[in-house]
């Protein structure tokens, strides 16, 4: 992923310039666009791993913040008032998430974006809806974290809405009669997401003969990949993370012939860099693609596509940012019960990741994108929806 170089070199610095403050204060907030007259700034926070495990996945989420941050700015504010992104960093962890979110309650924020992953978007959640202020996650994928309260809001879709996508797409794409599933008992993700494939394959008439049980970071899949091949099922659910690249890759090279299956946990990089790319095919669910034919979509990577971190996390946090924005507009205030009240009032947002509205809980409606892998390379191939 490259980009124009002065872009680049900006962004990059204030990348650094957050991450040595990953403690921000609200002094330390960056303001972006031209100044709108002598009206104070209004402030928000983005909430993100600067540091620790989640650094690298994180950095296309804060890439898109940036970018809507700078498009209001550019085009005359919010309510005639600038905006002050103030990037706070997690640490990737819960604790950090929490600390993050109470810095920024301090700072006086009309609005917190993310977290990405789910646990730190709980501890977030718990903040904020304690102080009556409206959070939206972009990529927390977890069925419960809406649930906290009606200040909690999310733009990508759920593991329920996923797992039921993908066990649809099985039965009435491939027309798979049966399934063999992979569960890693370490992630409440996998178990969640196999959970919800099992019980609507089912329910759709396909038979799951099985689930296999491993432990992610201490597993030797040889003996996994055998029982697999035993068992020949038309399709092989894989519903972990990056070590489902390697599941996959061993599974090929055994010969098992099942097609194979995963969720979003299979869009991240690191899925391929652990075996994705010897992967001759294979399907997946996903939040975004920019081969989407979206008018949205296009404009998006017509003018972004060419940044560095430029992708789904991109996408799915610049649109959490506009939405934020949008119903900012809708209340004409910056309070937080009534910008949350339009929030739930919102039906038609025309976002880059999909057309969105929230159901009573602060999830989206929206259709999933599947992906097909071929020869190590995914590539978009339908927008599925479950009506």
């Amino acid at each position: 992923m490259k980009r124009l170089f002065n872009l680049r070199a900006g962004l990059s610095i204030m990348l650094l310039f957050a991450v040595a403050f990953s403690n921000t204060q609200p002094s330390f907030a960056h303001h972006f666009g031209p100044e709108t007259g002598d009206l104070k700034p209004y402030n928000i926070a983005a909430i993100f791993c600067l540091t620790g495990q989640g650094a690298n996945s994180n950095r296309s989420s804060v890439l898109g913040t940036r970018l809507a941050v700078n498009e209001i700015n550019t085009n005359g504010g919010l309510l005639g008032h600038n905006l002050n992104l103030i990037l706070l960093d997690n640490m990737s962890t819960p604790i950090g998430a929490s600390l993050a979110a109470n810095e920024a309650i301090k700072a006086g924020v009309i609005g917190i974006i993310g977290a990405q992953w789910s646990s730190q978007s709980i501890a977030i959640a718990n903040v904020a809806q304690k102080n009556k202020v409206p959070m939206i996650s972009n990529f927390s994928t977890y069925p419960e974290l809406t649930k906290i309260g009606n200040y909690i809001f999310r733009v990508c879709f759920t593991d329920n809405f996923q797992g039921e996508v993908m066990a649809g797409f099985a039965r009435r794409k491939l027309h798979a009669a049966t399934a063999l599933i992979f569960v890693d008992l370490t992630s409440d993700y996998s178990l969640k997401l196999s959970d919800i494939f099992k019980n609507n394959f089912t329910k759709l008439g396909g038979k799951v003969a099985g689930e296999i049980e491993y432990k992610a970071k201490n597993e030797n899949y040889q003996k996994l990949v055998a029982r697999a091949k035993a068992t020949k099922t038309d399709v092989i659910f894989l519903s972990g993370h990056e070590e489902s690249g390697t599941i996959a890759r061993e599974l090929q090279s055994a010969g098992v012939k099942g097609v194979l299956l995963g969720g979003d946990g299979w869009a991240d990089e690191s899925f391929f860099e652990n075996g994705g790319r010897q992967l001759k095919r294979g399907y997946f669910c996903t939040h975004w693609s920019k081969n989407s034919d979206r008018k949205e979509t296009r404009d998006f990577v017509a003018k972004y596509k060419q940044l560095d971190d430029f992708g789904m996390g991109a996408a799915l946090a610049y649109d959490a940012v506009m939405v934020l924005a949008q119903a900012t507009r809708a209340a004409k205030t910056t309070d937080g019960p009534t910008i949350a009240q339009a929030l739930s009032k919102m039906r038609t947002y025309n976002g880059v990741t999909g057309t969105i509205k929230f159901d009573k809980n602060g999830d989206p409606e929206k259709s999933a994108v599947i992906m097909e892998i071929v020869n190590g390379k995914p590539q978009f191939l339908e927008t599925f929806s479950l009506q």
